[in-house]
């Protein structure tokens, strides 16, 4: 049995009762919200080396950091270094997103050396088999698709990103319609381009069982993917992206009846004034499955600085209701991350999480804010390093003032306004 059918027998396990204790909050509480779909928890029958992740309602926040190699960039060595700074940094899950070299050994690679959650999509693989192969990605088959997925699932993969939402009807909405920047997900357009070629339903969709099962068989959670989620501001919220959300909507009850878990990703780049009615869009048509929020970016005009974009959106998207961020790079857009934009990204992505934290009153987020502030007027400099998000940044750039005796920092030194107070 999965962990959704236990849970909706009344059973509690050891999977929820640990994730009750990183959560600090009761196992019956993880067992309702996974009985009820608000839930999910990550960590497929075959992967029990890692911590069970539980992702959804009245918990903390999550972050993942995506890693992978590139035809250009095909790497693995430094792929398996971003993903012990991504750990390192507090990233919750990571997700292999390779398209270089042998996916097959990444995948086993990152799923040895990762402490943490792994997901990967596996059309990537389907994909790049047939380039390698010396075969048209359009000539797979269903079987093939349906091939590497079991694969994955074998191996552990913890969660998988599947674009099932992606149909002839969806993409014929969008090509009518008119965007700006069309379909931007990599994912979305292999399967839209597959479509075209064969004049064929989306094996995905059309033979959904067939996934169901196949995540069934290793507890694996289904991440609905958003193949037509807007590149642009301009595209948000447009009959394409609703389009796909309402099938989603429909799927996700289907997995949930077949005893699959299931969270919803979205929405991609979407104004500000626009990010809460989108969660609350796919709060209501998905009945309250957990949001994995790509960004959102609420600006398209920020590469070198999109980790920020990422995390004004994401902030607020989690304040909103949204469960797990992706995190975005200072590289987005424009080439794969170095070991620091890794850093840098997870840092803002747990920044914006936080801060999400605090808005929806999660056990625990409030009363860091007020320990920090009590070392701040006490001057406990290794407190304040201690508490902080990244204490490696915290304690590089601490200056404390010799005039001042250490009682302020060298920015404000005898004039610190907490140490005049104090006097």
């Amino acid at each position: 049995m999965t962990q959704l059918e236990k849970a909706r027998q009344g059973l509690i396990t050891e999977e929820m009762t640990m994730a009750a204790d990183t959560e600090n909050v009761e196992p019956e509480y993880i067992r309702r919200g996974v009985a009820g779909g608000s839930i999910v928890i990550c960590r497929n029958s075959r992967h029990i080396s890692i911590r069970p992740l539980a992702i959804g309602s009245g918990l903390r926040t999550k972050v993942n950091a995506n890693i992978g190699t590139s035809k250009d960039n095909n790497d693995l060595p430094a792929e398996l270094e971003k993903l012990a700074v991504a750990i390192a940094a507090g990233a919750d899950a990571v997700m292999d997103l390779s398209t270089g070299g042998n996916l097959a050994e990444i995948r086993k690679a990152v799923m040895e050396k990762s402490t943490v959650a792994v997901g990967t999509v596996p059309i990537y693989q389907a994909a790049v088999k047939m380039i390698s192969e010396e075969r048209a990605v359009s000539d797979m088959t269903a079987d093939e698709m349906f091939d590497v997925i079991e694969e994955n699932g074998r191996d552990g993969v913890d969660f998988i990103t599947v674009h099932c939402g992606v149909t002839r009807r969806s993409v014929e909405v969008v090509e009518k319609q008119g965007r700006v920047l069309g379909i931007v997900s990599r994912g979305g357009s292999m399967t839209a381009n597959w479509m075209r070629c064969n004049d064929q339903e989306n094996p995905l969709y059309e033979q959904y069982d067939r996934l169901v099962e196949i995540a069934h068989r290793y507890d694996m959670v289904l991440s609905l993917g958003d193949g037509l989620r807007p590149g642009a501001i301009a595209d948000a919220t447009d009959q394409a992206q609703v389009a796909e959300l309402i099938i989603l909507g429909g799927l996700a009850a289907r997995a949930r009846a077949a005893g699959v878990q299931v969270m919803i990703e979205g929405p991609g780049h979407v104004p500000i004034t626009d990010i809460e009615a989108n969660i609350s869009l796919q709060k209501n048509i998905c009945e309250g499955a957990p949001f994995y929020v790509l960004g959102p970016l609420p600006t398209d005009i920020a590469p070198g600085y999109d980790h920020i974009t990422a995390a004004i959106g994401g902030a607020i998207a989690g304040a909103a209701g949204a469960d797990f961020l992706c995190y975005v790079t200072p590289a987005e857009h424009l080439r794969l991350p170095s070991l620091a934009d890794v850093h840098e990204g997870v840092m803002a992505s747990r920044i914006a999480a936080h801060i999400a934290d605090i808005a929806k009153d999660i056990n625990g987020a409030r009363e860091k804010d007020f320990k920090m502030s009590q070392y701040r007027k006490t001057f406990d400099w290794q407190g304040q390093v201690d508490m902080s998000l990244d204490p490696g940044k915290t304690a590089a750039f601490l200056e404390k003032s010799k005039s001042a005796n250490e009682e302020g920092c060298t920015m404000c030194a005898e004039l610190c306004a907490i140490r005049l107070g104090k006097k």
